[in-house]
């Protein structure tokens, strides 16, 4: 799966990866040995964005983002 982020925020973002994999929070959050208020703020944009956790969790489930400059 391909997703052009771009468009979107990073908290957008890392919400439609979760959605695209079929995972709960809880669920993911246990996947990525983090909390599920990690998840539920990330997509919130409640904390501090870390794009690497990002690509982490794309590349986890076989996610291609690509950026594309204007």
């Amino acid at each position: 799966m391909e997703f052009k982020a771009n468009n979107y925020k990073p908290s957008e973002t890392f919400k439609f990866i979760r959605q695209c994999t079929g995972l709960t929070q809880e669920e993911l959050a246990k996947r990525v040995n983090k909390s599920k208020n990690w998840v539920k703020s990330n997509e919130q944009d409640v904390t501090r964005y870390y794009f690497e956790d990002l690509l982490k969790i794309a590349n986890m489930f076989d996610i291609e983002i690509k950026i594309i400059k204007k």
